[in-house]
């Protein structure tokens, strides 16, 4: 059988070029998480197949890479399902391994905790761009914090990072919460029992629009007052803390006391102490697809780009399934990829990078010749500089163009004779 060139479908090959962007963006990440207070922490790539099948991640629950188990566990004469052939597989996010990591280290940990988590996840979804089934998550979360405080720090970190990452590119935070949705539809007469359903639809606004919603409502089976009534309270509300405020007073009987006011002074709060430019308003119609999200909800979309880069929300619920006690938490993830390759199609260049040289030496030279282009070599680099060595190849134009694809801007030449040049 012949081997295979081609990365497997949905993962890529980074070549150097690309790679010394995600580097710069991850410096840049972490560097602006760091000065917040958040600590990094790692959690393994394999998870508990009974966690990544609790019901917690939504739509990601059928987009598990599973693991067969191995040796004398995996019995496939006996196996009845899939559930007799598995028993892990690698993690979709980053959340649920920080559930499991907390509720397993909590002892260990002050509180509240603010972690900062890099890494691969996979997910078997259709790749296409700025989407690919192995992917980078830059996440921070803060746990044992129920105040608005976490939200407010969330947002605020993050927003930072994007300002310091994207400086050229206009990008909104949009908010919501998870007990607003629910009261906007029990107030417009749905079922309290039927609200993921109307959410599931809610979330298509994006593609299907308000019309293609109410279409989509009927057509499930919803009243039509219900749904004519809901189409007017989310046209109607306006988009800043002020409409948050209003909206609380229309849902009073429906949502809990001091809930919209909350998510209001969150927004008030932001808006006073962010220090990039961003823009920020209430979207009564986010959803956020993750099952495990209980209050606010926010999401960032960026000028020019199609889809969210970043998103995140409260889940107090998630860590007392490993615990059997509630505990408050609350992340905000960027789609580091999507960053990426929003910079990489603007022809971005990491700033203030030092300059570039290689210094190619003729084939042949001898050791005595080599050690003194090695020493000045490690000299320049002594000084700051990026210095290549390699030899020289026959083709030395091409060789040259190759090097400047990989950012390479000045080139010296040793020969083993030294007077020629």
């Amino acid at each position: 059988m012949a081997l295979k060139k081609k990365p497997v479908t949905g993962m890529k090959d980074i070549l150097p070029a690309e790679m010394q962007i995600r580097d710069y963006v991850l410096n840049q990440i972490k560097e602006t998480y760091r000065s917040f207070g958040f600590s990094s922490i790692e959690t393994p790539c394999v998870e508990h197949i009974e966690n990544l099948t609790s019901k917690q991640g939504g739509d990601n629950e059928k987009l598990i890479f599973k693991i067969l188990k191995r040796g004398e566990k995996l019995k496939l004469e006996e196996a009845q399902s899939e559930s007799d052939l598995t028993d892990s597989g690698l993690r979709y996010d980053l959340t649920l391994p920080l559930s499991r990591y907390y509720a397993n280290n909590a002892a260990n940990l002050p509180s509240p905790f603010k972690a900062l988590q890099v890494g691969s996840v996979w997910r078997a979804d259709r790749p296409q761009k700025g989407r690919f089934r192995q992917f980078v998550q830059c996440d921070i979360d803060i746990l044992g914090d129920a105040t608005s405080l976490a939200e407010i720090e969330l947002i605020t970190a993050t927003t930072t990072a994007l300002g310091k990452i994207c400086p050229d590119r206009k990008f909104t935070v949009r908010i919501n919460d998870r007990e607003i949705l629910k009261a906007m539809a029990m107030y417009a007469g749905f079922p309290e029992d039927s609200t993921d359903q109307v959410f599931i639809t809610l979330d298509k606004m994006d593609k299907i629009g308000m019309d293609g919603v109410e279409k989509e409502l009927l057509e499930l089976g919803y009243a039509g007052e219900a749904v004519k009534k809901y189409g007017e309270l989310l046209s109607g509300v306006q988009h800043d803390a002020a409409g948050v405020r209003a909206l609380g007073e229309t849902l009073a009987g429906f949502l809990p006391e001091g809930q919209a006011e909350n998510l209001a002074d969150i927004m008030d709060t932001v808006a006073e102490v962010a220090t990039a430019d961003f823009g920020l308003e209430f979207d009564p119609t986010l959803v956020r697809g993750m099952g495990y999200y209980t209050g606010t909800i926010f999401e960032v979309s960026m000028d020019g780009f199609g889809g969210s880069v970043a998103g995140g929300g409260r889940y107090d619920k998630m860590i007392g399934k490993f615990t059997g006690m509630e505990t408050p938490a609350c992340g905000f993830s960027i789609g580091f990829e999507r960053i990426v390759t929003i910079l990489m199609d603007a022809g971005f260049t990491v700033p203030a990078a030092a300059p570039k040289t290689a210094y190619l030496f003729e084939k042949g030279m001898d050791r005595e010749r080599l050690s003194q282009v090695m020493k000045e070599a490690t000299k320049e680099r002594m000084a700051g500089g990026q210095i290549l060595v390699a030899q020289m190849n026959k083709n030395k134009k091409f060789q040259k163009e190759q090097l400047q694809k990989e950012g390479y801007t000045e080139f010296k030449e040793f020969y083993k004779d030294p007077l020629k040049r």
